[in-house]
């Protein structure tokens, strides 16, 4: 065997070919974890996210960090907390098995992948994510939002409690003005819960993103919205309790 044949056996990028047979693959790389931590807007998910990231780097672990949406409207994972971390933005038609492969094509390992706001994923993503965990061995770790506004679970999440190793909810606890735990994301116009309109809609301060658009209105049509997190009950019911307009809630307008 040549030195040219050890270099073409030794690629990483064989990692996601197609299966070998069933006796080789026990010679294979170690099998990954495919792991979903989820919960509300607020309970720090995008924090754990960045801490995670941290503690496998101090050990000397090489990660690929991805968003999809970040609330910033740049490629970076922000934590409400004030720290952020820049970060490759995943597109719609991303093939996420393509960004491991640039890296090894850099002759760069690729131990773990963080995925914030893996809800906006496609369940295809998501497959691949998959893949990587079962095929290359790589940790993957995934944070987002189980639901939308409506209550409804996102389909990348949907795919994401299908296929995950792992699904932790994030013990940081998000209460409802009533003071009990709130889980659903209503989004609220003038003080009204919305229950229709775009699926996804990524809103902050200054920033907004809306996909898809089929409703999207004229500028002089748009008006303030936000979202605010709230008990299965006041959810349920509409109700946004006595301070529905405080200061620090979310917005877009």
């Amino acid at each position: 065997m040549t030195a040219a044949d050890d270099v073409v056996l030794e690629d990483p990028t064989d990692a996601l070919s197609a299966a070998p047979p069933a006796g080789a693959r026990r010679n294979g790389p170690a099998r990954g974890r495919l792991k979903f931590c989820y919960g509300p807007m607020d309970c720090g998910k995008s924090t754990l996210a960045l801490q995670i990231d941290h503690n496998h780097a101090r050990q000397g672990r090489r990660g690929l960090v991805l968003v999809r949406h970040d609330r910033s409207g740049a490629p970076q994972i922000t934590s409400r907390i004030g720290i952020a971390r820049r970060a490759t933005e995943v597109a719609t038609g991303t093939d996420i098995r393509d960004l491991v492969r640039e890296q090894w094509a850099r002759g760069q390992h690729v131990d773990y992948v963080i995925v914030d706001e893996a809800q906006f994923l496609s369940p295809v993503q998501v497959d691949q994510l998959a893949e990587l965990a079962d095929e290359a061995g790589i940790d993957v770790y995934c944070f987002g939002i189980a639901t939308d506004f409506r209550s409804t679970l996102f389909p990348g999440a949907a795919r994401l409690f299908e296929l995950a190793d792992e699904l932790q909810p994030v013990q940081v606890e998000v209460l409802c003005w009533c003071g009990l735990p709130g889980r659903f994301n209503a989004r609220v116009r003038d003080d009204v819960i919305l229950r229709d309109g775009d699926t996804v809609v990524v809103a902050d301060t200054e920033h907004s993103v809306v996909e898809p658009s089929a409703s999207a209105r004229s500028d002089a049509e748009m008006v303030t919205v936000r979202y605010q997190v709230l008990c299965r009950r006041h959810f349920r019911s509409g109700d946004l309790g006595p301070a529905a307009a405080q200061h620090g809630q979310l917005r877009l307008s």
